[in-house]
């Protein structure tokens, strides 16, 4: 089984991957259960910045998800800020045929 997706830059060296939750979740694990960063890093080929932001993101949030881990206002802004879009395209629209 292939825990990420290989996606091709032309500039880039190296290939951008996306990895599934359930690979990050037992990366954490195994790092939560006593393994070294360094070595986790090393055998996965990750990168620092990567199996940080997924330890951090599963102890203060629980999810790897961006929704998942948005407050209740944030969540509300966003809803406002497609609420607000949506009018101004609306008011463009029914402009122009009036």
């Amino acid at each position: 089984m292939n825990p990420y997706e290989t996606k091709r830059h032309h500039d880039d060296k190296r290939a951008r991957r996306d990895f599934t939750d359930e690979f990050k979740n037992q990366v954490v694990q195994l790092y939560l259960n006593g393994k070294s960063k360094s070595s986790i890093i090393k055998e996965y080929d990750l990168s620092p910045f990567s199996l940080n932001r997924w330890v951090n993101k599963h102890q203060f949030f629980g999810s790897f998800k961006e929704k998942d881990n948005r407050s209740k206002a944030e969540n509300e802004l966003l809803e406002l800020k497609k609420e607000n879009k949506s009018s101004r395209w609306k008011m463009i629209f029914y402009s122009k045929w009036r």
